[in-house]
């Protein structure tokens, strides 16, 4: 009897940890890793997209994509950024070699931005840089 008990009570527990987990995993902000050469091909078309440098100013002057803004990592907390008002919008998030872009991401996901796009590092970009 008291084995037949502890084994409905673990099973309880199974059931109930999977549940909180499922809840859990439902829950948890995303957004989209995608290769450079997708998001050139994102950023060739006319679809209203933002592409977002998050290194720091001096980076950012040094070399950037041709029409990123500038929203470093350190910059983007509990509140939404002001360059980023629309939580629809495509947003293509790159740094210098793809830890910032990484973090930054997951926070514009997790603030509730929808379509956001994490391509990497500009150390390894292919395409235009301009410099200020």
């Amino acid at each position: 009897m008291t084995y037949l008990l502890l084994v409905m009570l673990a099973a309880l527990l199974f059931v109930l940890t999977g549940c909180v987990s499922a809840k859990k995993a439902e829950n948890k902000a995303e957004y989209t890793r995608i290769s450079q050469e997708e998001a050139k091909e994102m950023m060739a078309r006319d679809d209203g997209h933002v592409i977002v440098d998050v290194r720091r100013q001096d980076e950012y002057d040094a070399g950037h994509i041709p029409g990123a803004i500038l929203i470093p990592n350190e910059t983007i907390s509990g509140n939404s950024p002001e360059a980023l008002p629309d939580y629809d919008q495509i947003i293509l998030v790159y740094c210098r070699s793809g830890n910032r872009s990484k973090q930054a991401s997951e926070k514009l996901a997790s603030m509730g931005y929808k379509n956001v796009y994490e391509f990497g590092g500009i150390n390894s970009w292919t395409g235009e840089i301009v410099t200020d």
